[in-house]
């Protein structure tokens, strides 16, 4: 299966360029994809394209990254309804930096003919002026031709209007292609389906300028059966940098994903061939409570971004909360994956200095904290036998808890029944 084809069955591609497959099919072909580096890291939105590099390069093709230190301190309008913030040469680098490392965990750089590449387009735009831009750039695209395409017609006709930094914007993507062709042959760009416009002046000014040939071709834009945008979570992007978000909030976006959108998925985020991702899905219809698809697909993914050993963490501080892991897992845990364990649980802070002390169960779990809303309410669920602190069920209303009890020497986990947490921390 080649490389067209491989991306038609997953459902991932959107448009080609008549000739593309073709040229596909005559041996390798260097093409390249470029990523935003507006933060250190990239996000799960960005996963589309790196997939679509790593099929390009299975392929037998040379795949390169632009990192675009140029672009990025313009801003692309496409599909934007605002200018963006441009960032410093010093935020640019430091961002590059970490874009890369993230690359480097789903592309080989070292493979020989085909090892893929990284390139950043500050590198052929810092010393372009802008004279020397319009002369050898500018005059081969005419303002009725950047007028026509639909993301300039958009924001010229919205009510902020378009700054002619964005307006030149596809005629600097259109020279990254002109210049990743001239020098490194690259004869393919591809890219998101808003993209499509971008990608068609960079092949009109190699055309132009060189009477030289390029083609494109866009994937489709991820979104959910339900509309709404691909990656975004209410607490904002899932990141791919562990830093960002926690190896175990990433396993479980994936793993709360829908039946109807984990079957899109499935094709999309993962190497999974055709016959193993058909017999999931069998598995998932005969049962679908069982979550094959999901648990398959959140495996795969967080192995692959994270390593084996992050998944097994994730897995554990899942059976944590919602199943029969000890207490003593927190101990494996840093305090920032602790904390992110118990994002969304309610936090309570109490005095160490008071912990020292000792203090009684029912003015821990509603004086000092807000467990309950009264000792009176404490203690009765107590003698119920519903409340444990650090998994274990609080034996008397007159129990005593003191720095000897804490995790970590710093938390502890208070629970009303099975499934209401509380994280209380000492400070």
């Amino acid at each position: 299966m080649n490389f067209v084809e491989e991306l038609r069955w997953r459902g991932i591609l959107h448009d080609i360029m008549p000739g593309t497959e073709e040229l596909l099919n005559t041996g390798m072909v260097s093409g390249y994809i470029g990523f935003d580096p507006t933060a250190d890291s990239l996000h799960v939105g960005s996963l589309a394209q790196i997939m679509t590099l790593i099929h390009f390069q299975i392929a037998g093709h040379k795949p390169f990254a632009l990192v675009g230190g140029a672009t990025g301190m313009v801003g692309d309008p496409s599909g934007k309804s605002a200018e963006r913030n441009l960032l410093s040469e010093e935020a640019l680098q430091h961002n590059l930096q970490g874009i890369k490392s993230q690359l480097e965990k789903f592309l080989n750089f070292d493979c020989g003919a085909n090892s893929a590449q990284m390139v950043n387009n500050y590198d052929w735009f810092k010393n372009f002026t802008f004279l020397d831009f319009i002369r050898d750039v500018g005059k081969h695209i005419t303002v009725n031709y950047m007028m026509a395409k639909d993301s300039v017609k958009n924001r010229i006709s919205g009510d902020t209007g378009m700054s002619f930094t964005e307006f030149t914007y596809q005629l600097v993507q259109g020279y990254d292609f002109y210049y990743l062709w001239k020098n490194h042959n690259c004869a393919l760009q591809m890219g998101g389906s808003d993209q499509w416009g971008n990608i068609v002046t960079g092949t009109e000014l190699i055309r132009r300028k060189d009477a030289g040939e390029a083609y494109g071709l866009t994937t489709q834009l991820i979104k959910k059966a339900d509309g709404s945008k691909f990656g975004k979570t209410e607490g904002g992007n899932i990141w791919l940098d562990a830093e960002k978000t926690s190896p175990y909030k990433f396993y479980q976006f994936w793993l709360n994903t829908s039946d109807g959108d984990a079957k899109t998925y499935i094709r999309i985020f993962t190497l999974f061939n055709k016959e193993t991702i058909e017999a999931l899905e069998v598995e998932q219809n005969a049962a679908p409570h069982l979550r094959t698809l999901q648990k398959a697909l959140a495996k795969d993914i967080t192995i692959r971004v994270h390593g084996e050993s992050e998944y097994e963490k994730a897995i554990k501080s899942s059976g944590f909360l919602f199943g029969n892991t000890d207490i003593e897992f927190l101990n494996e845990l840093t305090d920032v994956e602790v904390l992110a364990l118990f994002d969304g649980v309610p936090n309570h802070t109490v005095k160490l200095s008071d912990l020292e002390e000792g203090i009684n169960v029912a003015d821990l779990l509603a004086v000092h904290t807000s467990v309950f809303a009264s000792k009176g309410e404490a203690k009765k669920m107590i003698q119920a036998g519903g409340t444990s602190i650090n998994k274990v069920k609080i034996a008397s209303v007159e129990a005593i808890y003191n720095t000897e009890a804490l995790i970590k020497s710093k938390y502890l986990v208070a629970q009303k029944g099975k499934k209401n947490y509380f994280l209380i921390v000492a400070e």
